[in-house]
């Protein structure tokens, strides 16, 4: 690889490999396309790159072990092929990235993980700590525990999460296409690739479509959402054929045929804010009115209850929450300071009201929530 003839100068890469890449029809795995991928992300290291790899495959090499052709449908099942593929998918990532005097490292995460600020912090120590000992860490979901209510939904998004939680600058998803394309390339021979997306707007969206693997939870939505989720901290992302050999040091000197998602923020975002708006879950929206959108993503202010018009969901003081327009389009998300039962009560009052009506004891924040704890989506 020539690194200086790299569209970008780039410092801390994360990669994320799909289970469709890494294994074979019958449910082996591709032994040759891992050492391809291992050879790469082990050049890069060597020419000064920090690298982290996202991979999926613990539950697709575990299926054929239970007799299973596709995604299993319960979660115990989904659980037990994960136990039994993991280890199987690291200690050949080992042995290969060995081939190349290249030592790796496993992250098991799930949504908890993040969501806690606490282990957020302890997770982004460990990875900088490995990275700044030349290390490469494999990260995937810990689907051996995780269940829907900490579950990331699909490694695409976990990419983009590990992005923001190690301060990438470039995302790089390779998948079984050359990209996003005007329409579904197996369904309509007509259909182009979209090699530059400036901007991630529905349009875009739109075309993604939500299709998934057989042995995968994620299509191109999932990769372009994770992309949304990458650029909003700066980030720029690349989707790309990891089919085709070499693809990941073609992406980086601009010799590749893929698509490359542009940042939709100027700078990124800082950590704590990252959190907030990526790493936590939502319990609840609000749905706010006009001006109150407008004092929230035009001027930069703050939350007032007179500017909700509706409340959903069950939370606390200090869970996330989402903030929509009337015609429920999401743009943002927060730190509460009511809880949904506070806020039923204060819906649409003024600041001056609020301990009349909760009584003295409460605390009365002027600021359902305050700007320093919300992200624009």
């Amino acid at each position: 690889m020539n690194m200086t003839e790299s569209q970008r100068p780039v410092q801390r890469l994360v990669v994320k490999i799909g289970s469709g890449l890494i294994r074979t029809s019958q449910g082996r795995l591709n032994e040759d396309a891992v050492r391809q991928y291992a050879k790469q992300l082990a050049t890069l290291r060597k020419y000064g790159v920090e690298v982290i790899l996202v991979s999926s495959g613990a539950i697709a090499l575990g299926m054929p072990v239970l007799q299973q052709q596709r995604m299993p449908r319960t979660t115990a099942l989904q659980q037990a092929a994960a136990a039994i593929g993991q280890s199987h998918l690291i200690w050949n990532y080992e042995r290969l990235f060995g081939m190349f005097n290249q030592q790796v490292a496993q992250i098991l995460l799930t949504h908890a993980d993040l969501r806690n600020r606490g282990r957020y912090l302890n997770a982004r120590n460990t990875l900088q700590t490995l990275i700044a000992h030349g290390v490469i860490p494999i990260i995937n979901e810990n689907d051996t525990v995780s269940v829907e209510e900490i579950r990331f939904g699909d490694n695409d998004s976990l990419s983009a999460m590990v992005c923001n939680l190690i301060d990438a600058d470039t995302l790089i998803i390779l998948t079984d296409i050359d990209g996003l394309y005007t329409a579904d390339p197996r369904l309509d021979p007509n259909a182009t690739l979209i090699p530059v997306v400036e901007h991630l707007d529905r349009r875009i969206e739109a075309l993604a479509g939500r299709s998934t693997h057989a042995t995968g939870r994620g299509g191109m939505y999932s990769k372009i959402q994770a992309a949304k989720i990458a650029g909003a901290s700066g980030i720029h992302t690349y989707i790309a054929n990891g089919l085709k050999p070499n693809i990941i040091t073609h992406v980086l000197d601009g010799e590749a045929q893929c698509t490359h998602i542009h940042p939709s923020a100027a700078g990124k975002l800082s950590s704590r804010k990252r959190w907030i708006g990526y790493a936590l879950k939502a319990k609840g929206t609000l749905v706010v009115d006009d001006g109150a959108k407008r004092a929230l993503t035009i001027q930069g202010k703050s939350l007032l209850p007179s500017g909700i018009i509706k409340v959903s969901g069950s939370f606390r003081f200090g869970d996330a929450v989402y903030c929509t327009d009337a015609s429920e389009t999401c743009f943002a998300q927060g730190l509460v300071n009511y809880s949904s039962q506070e806020l039923m009560a204060i819906i649409g009052q003024h600041t001056s009201h609020i301990k009349t009506i909760l009584g003295n004891t409460a605390k009365a924040y002027d600021e359902v929530i305050h700007r320093d704890n919300l992200v624009l989506l």
